[in-house]
């Protein structure tokens, strides 16, 4: 049984729908409608969830009225936060784990005067979440790439395909593909070696 745009999940605890703007793939797998509680994306086409896709408990697509989110064939998502306002791309069996977040904005102003005023607002909104015009930079993840638990992407980094992100690393530059990152800022650890490539295709 798959999961149908306009329709609840038949095996979901949460009685929510999945967006009729949300196109997902026969064979994809989506746990929870919960994962669109936060969506206000208006495009056409403001989530893509390619064949052979998962998205498990915990994943939400906090994605705002311009925002296009796309997961490739075979990726994996399991419990990641995924905050965009242009446009997050994972591509082709990438595996990203727990507790990530890709935000393409910060979505408030990194000047405290300006922020206070907006933070003041959030005990009164439900739900809970600041909504400000500032600057989106698209994120891509390339084929193959690994994303750890708890790493976070910043707005506007490209992980090269086959790259490995450490756990709770904050990626802030591009990650060269076939390459292992980790730290805050995350830099460069090891490439991997050409017996390691071989076995990950």
């Amino acid at each position: 049984m798959t999961a149908t745009p306009g329709q609840t999940l038949p095996w979901d605890w949460y009685d929510g729908i999945i967006p009729t703007n949300v196109r997902v793939a026969p064979t994809a797998y989506i746990e929870t409608a919960f994962s669109f509680y936060l969506f206000r994306g208006e495009r056409p086409d403001a989530v893509t969830i390619g064949d052979g896709a998962s998205t498990y408990l915990g994943t939400m697509f906090d994605v705002g009225p311009r925002g296009k989110v796309t997961l490739g064939n075979y990726t994996l998502v399991h419990g990641a936060r995924i905050i965009c306002e242009s446009a997050i791309t994972i591509d082709d069996y990438a595996l990203v784990s727990w507790n990530v977040v890709m935000m393409d904005s910060y979505r408030v102003p990194t000047d405290p005067d300006l922020r206070r005023p907006l933070v003041q607002r959030v005990p009164g909104l439900q739900p809970r979440r600041l909504d400000n015009e500032v600057p989106a930079l698209p994120i891509h993840v390339g084929r193959g790439a690994w994303l750890g638990f708890d790493s976070c992407l910043l707005p506007g980094v490209r992980i090269g395909e086959g790259a490995v992100v450490g756990a709770r690393s904050v990626v802030d530059a591009d990650v060269e593909p076939f390459t292992i990152v980790a730290g805050n800022p995350a830099r460069l650890v090891r490439r991997l070696t050409a017996e390691e490539m071989a076995h990950g295709r």
